[in-house]
């Protein structure tokens, strides 16, 4: 290889001139280093770091919609699933045919005016009305990625929220809540762990609000017979106490229903052809949910059946509670 070599001499600058070019030169530098190493954040945006090992492997963050970050799970299968870091939410949960088995409302808004209406959001640390704003904070506020890894093909993500001025302002306590989710080729799962981080004990509630995509007038769930009910038709405020009769529990009108200790598994026949397995661990409630004409736009399109767990959990400080859900599709 041949070597060329160049000279040129450059002009003589006064020691003034030298100083400014020189102070330039070093704005250029700090400006590099800092979009270079620290990045440059959009308001209100949470950044994610995601390990290499499982990068490429099916897991990515990208943007969604409103410019939102959300993580991209794909599994080896083919299935998918999209999880919005505002809102810790699941939106999307493809099996290997395309077909997705949740919903998300057609007047959902992605601004971060409001959650996201749709797919799997949290209600925590409230679930329903109470002391602070419906169902609570954690799905107005933006979760991180902790960490990421590949399970034989199947791509997991857990997800972190702490603390801060905007939950503190409603709920004066330290916290972290952990959520991790498992991507499979016929199933999703989730496991959320909440510690107490504070140097005194609290409470919460919370639920897993799931609206599938469904024929309302068709879906059907089994597994809830013999429950005690709270049903909050026609009056929420003054849920009426009874007991669940009905092998197959159907959603002809208005439903919003409350069940106490329900079973560890319950079966979501959609209407659509899919039979729906609903598993978890430690939700020991269940609600169902369908607004009928209160949502004219799409009430005949899903059915919300919400893993919860409705009275009060207490947490000593460093103590932790984990629930899990699982959802496969046959």
């Amino acid at each position: 290889m041949a070597t060329i070599s160049m000279s040129f001499s450059l002009p003589t600058l006064k020691p003034r001139t030298l100083r400014r070019v020189n102070r330039i030169i070093f704005l250029f530098c700090f400006c590099f280093l800092y979009f270079c190493f620290l990045g440059v954040r959009k308001p209100g945006m949470s950044f994610a770091s995601v390990s290499k090992e499982a990068t490429g492997l099916g897991v990515r963050v990208t943007e969604g919609e409103g410019n939102l970050p959300k993580v991209v799970l794909t599994s080896s299968s083919g299935s998918e699933a999209e999880i919005y870091l505002f809102g810790g939410c699941v939106t999307s949960w493809k099996i290997s045919n395309g077909k997705d088995l949740l919903f998300v409302r057609p007047d959902a808004v992605f601004n971060k005016k409001k959650p996201i209406s749709g797919g799997i959001p949290h209600c925590f640390p409230q679930f329903g009305p109470g002391t602070m704003q419906q169902h609570g904070f954690a799905r107005n506020m933006d979760w991180s990625v902790l960490n990421s890894e590949d399970l034989d093909g199947n791509p997991v993500v857990t997800l972190e929220l702490k603390d801060g001025p905007y939950s503190r302002a409603m709920w004066d306590f330290s916290f972290q809540a952990l959520y991790k989710v498992i991507l499979n080729s016929k199933s999703i799962s989730t496991e959320l762990t909440i510690t107490n981080t504070d140097d005194k004990p609290f409470s919460f509630s919370s639920a897993l609000h799931t609206y599938f995509s469904a024929s309302a007038t068709g879906a059907s769930v089994r597994g809830l017979k013999g429950c005690k009910t709270l049903n909050k038709d026609p009056d929420p405020t003054n849920p009426l106490e009874g007991k669940e009769e009905r092998d197959v529990v159907t959603f002809p009108g208005f439903v919003d229903c409350v069940y106490l200790d329900a079973a560890n598994e319950l079966h979501l026949d959609n209407g659509s052809g899919d039979t729906i397995s609903i598993r978890n661990t430690n939700w020991s409630d269940a609600v169902l949910w369908n607004p009928h004409v209160q949502m004219e736009a799409c009430y005949r399109d899903f059915v919300c059946v919400e893993n919860a767990k409705i009275g009060n959990v207490e947490l000593k400080p460093k103590e932790s509670w984990t629930a899990e859900q699982h959802l496969s599709v046959s």
